[in-house]
C-alpha cells in the first residue's frame, strides 16, 4: 500500500517508521525541511537500535529505509496515496486546512485518517467531502514498541474504512481496538483526568512528584508514574487534551489544574524541553 504520512515530528516519523518496515512504500511529509531530516534521522536512529538489539537484520533495515521517502509538498505527495495518516499538531484550524488539502489533491479511493488523541473525527470528516473514508487510528508512543492502536469510527465512517484500517493495524503488528467518536475518545478520556489529579496534588502540597509517581507505581502497579508518563508525553499535549475534554462535556472534572498551566506557560514542557516535573 502507498502510505502518505503528515508531520515529521515523534508520532510521525514512528508511525511512517512501522509502515515502511511492515513493506509500505511510505512518504513522510513535513513542510519544515530541518523537522523532516530531523524525523528521517530518528527512524534511522530507531533501525539502528532494533539491529543492536537483534530484532531487526541489517538487510531488512535497508529494506525499510529504501521504502521511506520525504517530501515538504503535500498536494504532489498524496496524489497517488492509498492511506493518509495525519499526525501535525492537535489544532483544530491546522487540521481543517490539511483535511480540505487532502480531499482536494488525493485519489478518490484514499482513506484518510487523523492520528489526533482528542479531536473529534467527526469534525476533522466534515471538512471533506468523503466522511465515509474518515477515520481515527490512534498510535501510542513509541510507536514502534507500542501495541495499541485505537481506530476510531466518525459519525460517517463506513464499515469498508473501519475494517480496511482494522486489518492493515493489524499487518502492522499492532492490536486495534474500535472506539467511537467522543472527546478523548478512551485512552485520553480514562488517562488525562488521572494525570490532571496527580498534577493537583502537587499543587495542593499533598506530596512531592516523586511521591506521587512512587504512589502510583507500587500501589497501583503502573509501570510509570502520572506524573513521569506527562512529562513523557509532553505536559502542552496534556493541556491540551484536558482543554478539548473540558470545552466539549462543560464539566468541570476535567478543568485543568492551574499548575499544569503555569508550567507550560513557563517552557516546561517534559522531556522534550529537558524539564518538567523531572529534569532530562
Amino acid at each position: 500500500m502507498r502510505v502518505t504520512v503528515l508531520g515529521a515530528g515523534t508520532m510521525g516519523n514512528g508511525i511512517a517508521h512501522v509502515f515502511a518496515q511492515h513493506g509500505h512504500d511510505v512518504t513522510l511529509v513535513d513542510l519544515n525541511e530541518a523537522a523532516l531530516e530531523r524525523g528521517l534521522a530518528t527512524v534511522a536512529k530507531n533501525l539502528d537500535r532494533q539491529v543492536a538489539k537483534g530484532t531487526l537484520s541489517d538487510d531488512d533495515k535497508a529494506a525499510t529505509l529504501a521504502r521511506l521517502a520525504a517530501s515538504t509538498d503535500l498536494a504532489a505527495s498524496v496524489q497517488q496515496a492509498e492511506l493518509v495518516v495525519e499526525a501535525v499538531s492537535e489544532r483544530t484550524e491546522v487540521k481543517a486546512e490539511i483535511f480540505k488539502t487532502l480531499d482536494a489533491h488525493a485519489p478518490a479511493a484514499c482513506i484518510l485518517a487523523s492520528n489526533t488523541s482528542s479531536i473529534s473525527i467527526t469534525w476533522i470528516a466534515a471538512q471533506t467531502k468523503r466522511p465515509e473514508q474518515v477515520i481515527g487510528m490512534h498510535f501510542f508512543n513509541p510507536v514502534p514498541v507500542m501495541k495499541l492502536v485505537e481506530v476510531v469510527r466518525g459519525l460517517a465512517t463506513s464499515d469498508e474504512t473501519y475494517a480496511t484500517v482494522k486489518a492493515l493495524s493489524e499487518e502492522l503488528g499492532k492490536t486495534p481496538v474500535e472506539v467511537n467518536d467522543a472527546p478523548g475518545f478512551v485512552s485520553n478520556r480514562v488517562l488525562m483526568p488521572m494525570i490532571n489529579e496527580a498534577v493537583f496534588c502537587v499543587h495542593e502540597g499533598v506530596a512531592t512528584p516523586e511521591a506521587v509517581d512512587e504512589v502510583m507505581r507500587l500501589g497501583m502497579a503502573h509501570p510509570m508514574g502520572p506524573l513521569q508518563l506527562a512529562d513523557f508525553i509532553g505536559l502542552d499535549v496534556c493541556l491540551s487534551i484536558l482543554n478539548v475534554l473540558h470545552t466539549e462535556f462543560g464539566d468541570p472534572k476535567y478543568r485543568p489544574c492551574p499548575l499544569l498551566k503555569q508550567m507550560v506557560t513557563a517552557g516546561r514542557l517534559g522531556r522534550k524541553s529537558g524539564q518538567g516535573f523531572y529534569a532530562y
